[in-house]
């Protein structure tokens, strides 16, 4: 009698599979795309960086070698921006600048508010139309009016040599950041607005306690755009304030600076740092604040 033993099948050994070299490739071609997005990124930033980096070295350099064709300051002259500071007119320049920069933006923003809440949440005939006649006002150019401002200005009121004529119409309302505050305004849900009036609130104080805290980063890309485009204005105060040097503000002040001083390239350079460095502070302090109100001031139309 013959006996049979079964023996159970066995099973191939499961082999892991082969990814080493699809792994290498695909770990060497995210290292290249980074290396060549962020080249790319280095490249332009460069191309930004580098005209400052040119201007603080020639300011910090001697007379003699200022564009002599060294990029590096043999010794460091920080006594140029002291001497600089200590030219007449130029204190006075910069006063005059804040207080353009500082009353215009203020005024710009407190007329802006109210005329972009109205044109954003409120429901009245003619309201396109209104907002029509804001647009159109941007296509105008500023040399169109200025002869009839002048004259307006310096006639009826008597405030050319001064900045009052660029500082006053501000409080009036500025069309683009109208605009730009009204697109930014139509992104905030109608229903807190709602519940706010139902809570008790008038128009007045639902504007101030509700959407003023809800739109700051349109009212800080408003203010940004207004305090720059005072601060380096040269076109305003050649006209209403070339005549009273006491009045001039950096803009305009640059150019006398530049002529009395067209030899001395390092005086040069340390005064137009000295006009650009608010700018650039303040810039990089709020520029969250500024690129989130732009983007989304595109959201809805």
């Amino acid at each position: 009698m013959t006996t049979t033993t079964l023996t159970a099948p066995t099973t191939p050994e499961r082999t892991a599979p082969t990814r080493g070299p699809a792994a290498a490739r695909a770990r060497r071609k995210r290292i290249l795309h980074w290396i060549a997005v962020h080249s790319v990124a280095i490249a332009v930033a460069l191309l930004f960086v580098l005209p400052f980096v040119f201007v603080f070295l020639t300011s910090v350099m001697s007379d003699s070698q200022a564009m002599s064709g060294d990029l590096w300051p043999n010794s460091w002259h920080w006594s140029n921006y002291k001497e600089v500071f200590e030219t007449p007119g130029f204190l006075d320049w910069w006063r005059n600048s804040l207080m353009y920069a500082g009353l215009g933006t203020l005024f710009t923003v407190c007329s802006a508010i109210p005329v972009a809440y109205a044109l954003a949440k409120f429901r009245f005939r003619g309201r396109r139309t209104a907002m029509l006649l804001v647009i159109s006002t941007m296509m105008l150019p500023p040399q169109v009016i200025v002869i009839p401002m002048y004259l307006v200005w310096a006639q009826q009121f008597h405030l050319s040599g001064t900045l009052w004529p660029l500082i006053i119409p501000m409080a009036f309302g500025d069309a683009y950041s109208i605009f730009l505050l009204r697109q930014f305004l139509l992104t905030i849900p109608k229903e807190y607005i709602e519940s706010a009036k139902v809570d008790g609130c008038g128009e007045f104080r639902t504007m101030v306690k509700i959407v003023v805290p809800m739109a700051k980063p349109g009212i800080a890309a408003i203010a940004l755009f207004q305090f720059f485009y005072c601060w380096n204005d040269y076109f305003g105060p050649q006209i209403y304030a070339a005549q009273n040097p006491g009045a001039w503000t950096l803009s305009y002040g640059l150019e006398s600076f530049k002529s009395a001083h067209s030899v001395n390239w390092n005086m040069t350079m340390a005064a137009t740092l000295l006009v650009m460095a608010p700018v650039i502070i303040i810039f990089f302090f709020a520029q969250k604040a500024f690129v989130e109100g732009v983007t989304l001031t595109g959201v809805k139309g």
